[in-house]
């Protein structure tokens, strides 16, 4: 057997289990980033969401992305996937399969942040698995699997608009669709601070992800030839770097002090922005790249609270408004050298052209995985009487109310028994 097939097909795999890594980074962020009453309830529906997310690209989601006999919208075989193995695609297709399985559960992973402290388990189910089939597919067929923007040579090496954008705006509809949680907003529309209960996760989290996306990156290259995928490793680690230190100057500026979240978020956008062009731009433009990245998530942060959008976990200022930079990026910094996809950069003598495809792409994938999920998410509110839990439910924690445990057992039920004791002596002394 060829051993470029099989380093290959090694070097794929291994960049697919750090790809389904991430998932465990980003149980670490929303659970750090979200109230303790909320915990297991964040990293159980994760894991659940993953698994089920699996089920429907094996029945569908691939076949939709990268079947034959393809219309405008996607592909129509291979659906159930069988698990042949071709060996004249550079590697096994299994690889391949799994590769882009792990790619479609973190969009979905990202959806579902704008649902945290608030939605139904139910909810999660039915959107994950309507979001797999009807939003997903559709954008990542368009740009990877052979469809129209595919065709016009748009950029997205690694996902900025098929992975990032698209989860970041389904998320952006679960928050309008779902409404602020209860305490966030003042009626005078001032807004409170509802702080996680543990930024040690966060910051793991963050490192996890950082790893993790040397193979959601540097992976892309699905090859081992020339070493490619060390190019691409540093740019993606540069472009975060420049994220890290952009956000923290920013908000030490703005504020006073250097925010640890804002510095988090700013790694994040950075790897977010440079996953569409880590591999058509020089390695002083993804530090560029990077570095606006930070600032961009620093404001729309602002932007989106002070529009009365309840984020908890940032999903649209570190997965979209990034998502949507890093896109655009290659319309400006793309090489002729690096431009294997498209035209090179207006900086480097493509005119306008690859800009002007980069909008469009950003423009109708945005809209599309927006309004899609904005329909999916109105008629599952109709049709299964809420996707919201009650007042109560919310308050209480989605915890025991959802689940009927403690995701922090020994603190909780301390919590609550000094709540009873207190409340019986008010009594007793009343």
């Amino acid at each position: 057997m060829d051993a470029t097939y099989l380093m290959n097909s090694l070097w794929t795999m291994v960049a697919a289990v750090l790809v389904i890594l991430m998932i465990g980074g980003f149980i670490l962020l929303e659970a750090g980033s979200t109230r303790m009453k909320n915990a297991g309830h964040v990293a159980g529906k994760t894991i659940f969401t993953f698994g089920l997310a699996s089920l429907v690209f094996w029945a569908l989601g691939y076949g939709l992305i990268f079947g034959g006999n393809a219309n405008f919208f996607t592909g129509m075989t291979d659906f159930f996937y069988s698990g042949d193995q071709v060996k004249d695609a550079g590697l096994a297709t299994t690889v391949f399969f799994v590769f882009q399985l792990a790619f479609a559960a973190i969009s979905i992973t990202i959806a579902l942040g704008g649902f945290a402290e608030r939605a139904k388990f139910s909810a999660y189910v039915v959107f994950t698995i309507l979001f797999g089939i009807l939003v997903y597919p559709v954008i990542a067929h368009w740009i990877w699997g052979g469809g129209w923007l595919a065709e016009h040579g748009k950029q997205d090496f690694a996902g900025s608009t098929v992975v990032h954008l698209t989860g970041a705006m389904a998320a952006l509809a679960a928050t309008i669709v779902l409404k602020p949680r209860i305490g966030k907003f003042n009626k005078d529309g001032s807004s409170n601070n509802i702080a996680g209960h543990n930024q040690v996760y966060t910051a793991l989290a963050v490192l996890l992800l950082w790893v993790g996306w040397f193979g959601f990156n540097a992976g892309s290259t699905v090859s081992v030839e020339d070493g490619f995928f060390g190019f691409v490793a540093l740019n993606t680690n540069l472009a975060a770097a420049a994220g890290a230190v952009a956000a923290t100057l920013i908000s030490w500026i703005v504020l006073g002090k250097p925010d640890i979240p804002t510095l988090l978020n700013g790694a994040l956008a950075g790897l977010v922005a440079i996953t569409a062009s880590c591999a058509f731009v020089d390695v002083w433009a993804s530090v560029v790249i990077g570095f606006i990245a930070g600032i961009l998530t620093f404001y729309s942060a602002r932007f989106l609270e002070s529009r009365k959008i309840d984020d908890p976990i940032f999903a649209v200022s570190v997965h979209g408004i990034p998502g949507i930079w890093g896109t655009l990026s290659t319309g400006f910094f793309a090489t002729k050298e690096l431009a294997t996809v498209g035209k090179p950069g207006l900086f480097y003598g493509g005119g306008l052209h690859q800009l002007g495809v980069q909008f469009t792409g950003v423009l109708v994938s945005g809209l599309y995985a927006f309004v899609i999920s904005f329909l999916i998410l109105w008629v599952m509110k109709k049709v299964m009487g809420g996707i919201r839990v009650t007042e109560e439910e919310e308050i209480m924690g989605l915890d025991i109310s959802e689940h009927g445990s403690y995701g922090y057992p020994e603190q909780m039920v301390t919590q609550q028994k000094d709540t009873n004791v207190t409340a019986s002596k008010t009594h007793v002394s009343s």
